[in-house]
Formats: C-alpha cells, structure tokens, sequence
C-alpha cells in the first residue's frame, strides 16, 4: 500500500464516538508459538467482532452498546516464515528437508503482503483494535504503525522513514538513497474495522533467515537490524518493547489498560 500523509498524534473521531474506547490491553508474551499465538489473535477478534454484531442488532431498542476491547500482543516467535494472502509460494527458497534443518515451520495466513520471517531477537506486535475506536482508516492505521516504530528507533539515533508505495520501515529511504534497507515489516487483515496481525521490527535477530526467502516480495533491496545498525550485541526485544509502547498508545490516543503489565 502507498504511504499516505504522516500521521499526528492526534486521532479523528471515531463513527461511534460516544462509545469509543481506547483502553488498550497490553500482553506481553514473550518467546511463543507462532500457530497458537495467531489462534489468540482470532478468538480476540471474534469476539470484538460478536460485541459488534449484538451492538448493531441492539440499536434502537434501548440498551446501551458495549465497549468494544482493543488489544496489543507483544512477542517473539521461533523461527517462522509466514506467507500471506497475496504471496508467491516460490518466494519461499528453502523445501520442507531444508527448512526442518533450519529448525524453522512456515505457513500460509490470512494477513496481506507476500513472504515475511519471524524468530527469536524480533519484536512482533499484533494489535487487535477495533478502529471504530480510534479511525476506521486502513491507510492511517498503518502509517501510524509505522510511525510509532519510527518514533522509537529515533530514539537509538537512527534516521527512519517510509519508501513511496512499500509499506513498512526503512533506513536510508529517502529517494536516490544507496542502500534502502527494511528494519520492520507490517502486514494486516481487518474485519469491519477490527484488524489482526501487525508488524515484525527486527531488533537483534538472525538476518541469514531472511537468506532464505524473498522478503516481502522485494528483490532490489536489503533488511537490517538495530543491533547491526548500532554494533551492538547488548539491545534487547525487552528494551525495545517498553520504548515503542508509550510512542504507539500516543499515537492512538490510547491508555493502557490497568492489567496492562500482566503478562498474559
């Protein structure tokens, strides 16, 4: 998707502002299995979804609507290659023998976006926010994800941007740059304003698995790692976690929720 204008931190009203919540529940999972993390992502969803459905049958008849959730799952995945709805199968390098010896599975789901890898040293985040809360707009939910993450590697003094029509978190991205190299991803699937999956940004990963794919479908240009980017073996998924999380509620205009440091 093309970039659309840079986000503020200021959210439009939402189409049901008088019902709009933006608490968000903030999981930190940690090292998890990428199959049943993405079953947590669905029942969440699925059950937003059902709150939405019982609301709109509701109007009109006098109870007051429920407050839809909005969720934010933090984590890491062992190694995974995931290939979404759009994605070319061959963009896959590695047969079933070649990637039981990398220890790694792959599967294909329901996100947008073509071949994409998670592993342990990657920050994923998946939330699962029902826009109607905050701005039922694809385009802006997603530069504003890419924002938040922009925000936070500014943090670590690196310049990041967005590339025209290549969704996702660069550095050297400015036009005639020489070396454009893609630190995060993003791919997502939305259901009547609720979405699902989210963005992968690589704090200290094993970039040789990104060797082993063409990722996001993109030939020409390269993926990086704060920990390459900054030579150092000390940054950490953790760290890094509690510094985007304050850019990307802002940015929504949200709170965390009062169970927001259990893990879950």
């Amino acid at each position: 998707m093309a970039p659309a204008s840079e986000p503020t931190s200021a959210p439009a009203t939402p189409l049901a502002a008088t019902v709009a919540n933006r608490q968000v529940q903030v999981h930190r999972l940690g090292l998890v299995d990428y199959v049943p993390t993405w079953q947590y992502q669905e029942s969440l969803m699925e059950a937003t979804l059902a709150i939405k459905t019982q609301n709109r049958l509701a109007e009109g008849t006098g109870p007051a609507p429920q407050l839809t959730p909005n969720h934010l799952l933090l984590c890491e995945h062992p190694h995974t290659y995931t290939l979404g709805k759009s994605g070319k199968p061959e963009h896959l390098l590695l047969d079933d023998a070649a990637l039981t010896a990398h220890a790694a599975s792959f599967h294909r789901i329901n996100r947008g976006g073509d071949i994409t890898y998670h592993g342990p040293g990657q920050l994923v985040g998946y939330p699962i926010f029902d826009l109607d809360n905050f701005r039922p707009d694809i385009h802006w939910y997603l530069r504003t994800l890419e924002e938040a993450v922009i925000r936070t590697l500014t943090e670590y003094g690196l310049d990041a941007g967005r590339i025209p029509g290549l969704t996702g978190v660069w550095l050297d991205w400015a036009e005639g740059a020489p070396n454009p190299r893609k630190i995060c991803a993003l791919g997502v699937k939305c259901s009547r304003w609720v979405t699902l999956h989210g963005f992968a940004l690589n704090v200290a990963p094993d970039l040789s698995y990104f060797g082993h794919i063409v990722p996001c479908g993109i030939t020409d240009k390269a993926v990086t790692s704060l920990a390459q980017e900054l030579a150092s073996t000390t940054v950490s998924v953790a760290e890094v976690q509690e510094r985007l999380l304050p850019h990307l509620l802002a940015l929504f205009g949200a709170q965390a929720s009062p169970n927001a440091g259990v893990n879950s």
